[in-house]
């Protein structure tokens, strides 16, 4: 009990405990927003479908507390790093992150990444949502790659060094499950394969410009020899027996730039992202499985194999100060690109319609801690002869979000 009331050890004490974890720090953000939608039970991929009789709502899109523990050697440079994050709002529980990191202690170029975190492809998908001046990520990320996140290893080439002659180009290969956080295991023994090359902020007067080039090369076992493949226009059944047990494509190629312009309120910058590949999904829906796919019944369903293309422009400017920014995000998701418009009727679904999505929104940033956004999304689909897309749906949103953050 002496000791208690010691001031020498217990400052000494206060010290090592200190040495022992400063190391470990603490971050989150909450982001409760108020939607209105144009019409009720609209379908939305600006923080999900409305109910049948609801057209605005309050909601928590996200609660994310996250913990960061890091570790370094006598240079004062990384050796392991570790992260822990998870998302709590009204619909549950989710860990986002959960991964480890080791750095090379020779050359200090590589490192190893292990289990769940962001695939290392894109711009968009691996920009934090804390950080993004749009409410969402475009839909061609939420369907190709919900939750941005998986299971895997990753090898990344990253000098540590900032007077390393390479130190602006970071190069990531990872090997992932595949099915994402939404998928409870496992479906298959195939893997993805992803890899990203990109170049840090590079200054080329007075422009700093930043890019990258990515590639999934991934996919997944047909479990039913019923595959359906776009033909001239119209999709054709492959029922080959032999079909079960092989790999069905899944293929990603995406090139993204990043341009600021400094001004004398701040930077003015423009952003572009493309991708195109093949996409294997259902008849009905156009995303990613995460699932072996079945009917409601527990018949396996056929598999449809799709030419797909997308992109995604930002236009951001600041205005007065750097506090106040004007924004502009203009994508397109085109989930079939060998049908279009009036061709699409009979044997298609919603699954092969385009979007496009105008967004047009203010960020006001209060201080290190407050955020205030109000976006409005104005979407439009293609007109077609199918049911439901003769014309275009009332889906348009509007969003104010406050987000706070430490």
């Amino acid at each position: 009990m002496d000791n208690l009331t010691d001031t020498t050890l217990f400052q000494s004490g206060l010290f090592s405990f200190y040495e022992k974890f400063n190391r470990l720090r603490f971050s989150g953000y909450i982001q409760p927003q108020f939607q209105v939608a144009q019409s009720k039970g609209a379908p939305s991929f600006i923080g999900g479908d409305f109910p049948a009789a609801v057209n605005n709502r309050f909601s928590l899109r996200r609660g994310r507390l996250r913990l960061d523990y890091s570790h370094f050697n006598k240079e004062g440079l990384p050796s392991v790093f570790f992260v822990f994050q998870f998302d709590g709002t009204e619909r549950g529980f989710f860990t986002r992150d959960f991964w480890g990191r080791v750095y090379d202690p020779k050359w200090h170029l590589f490192n190893l990444t292990a289990g769940i975190f962001p695939r290392p492809f894109g711009f968009e998908i691996n920009l934090g949502s804390n950080d993004r001046e749009s409410p969402e990520r475009g839909r061609m990320s939420q369907l190709l790659m919900r939750t941005e996140r998986d299971i895997g290893a990753m090898v990344s080439f990253q000098p540590q060094r900032k007077d390393h002659p390479l130190s602006k180009i970071k190069a990531d290969l990872g090997v992932f499950n595949g099915q994402g956080l939404n998928a409870s295991s496992d479906i298959d023994s195939h893997k993805d394969v992803i890899g990203r090359v990109s170049i840090k902020q590079a200054k080329l007067s007075p422009f700093l410009i930043s890019g990258g080039a990515s590639i999934l090369y991934g996919g997944m076992e047909q479990f039913t020899n019923e595959v359906y493949r776009m033909e001239k226009g119209t999709f054709r059944l492959d029922d080959n027996p032999a079909n079960v047990g092989k790999i069905a494509p899944r293929h990603y190629y995406g090139a993204d730039l990043q341009i600021q312009i400094p001004t004398r309120v701040g930077n003015t910058e423009l952003r572009a992202e493309y991708i195109t590949g093949t996409q294997t999904s259902t008849r009905t829906s156009s995303e990613s499985p995460y699932g072996i796919p079945s009917f409601n019944g527990g018949t396996l369903a056929p598999l449809f194999v799709r030419p797909f293309n997308g992109a995604y422009f930002y236009f951001l400017q600041p205005i007065f100060t750097e506090r106040h920014q004007l924004g502009v995000k203009y994508d397109w998701y085109d989930p079939n690109t060998a049908v279009a418009g009036q061709s699409l009727g009979e044997g298609f679904t919603g699954a092969d319609v385009t979007f496009r999505t105008l967004g047009m929104g203010y960020n006001y940033y209060i201080n290190d801690n407050l955020r205030l956004m109000l976006w409005y999304d104005r979407v439009k689909n293609e007109e077609t002869r199918l049911p439901g897309y003769t014309q275009d749906l009332d889906d348009d949103v509007f969003t104010c979000r406050l987000q706070f953050r430490f």
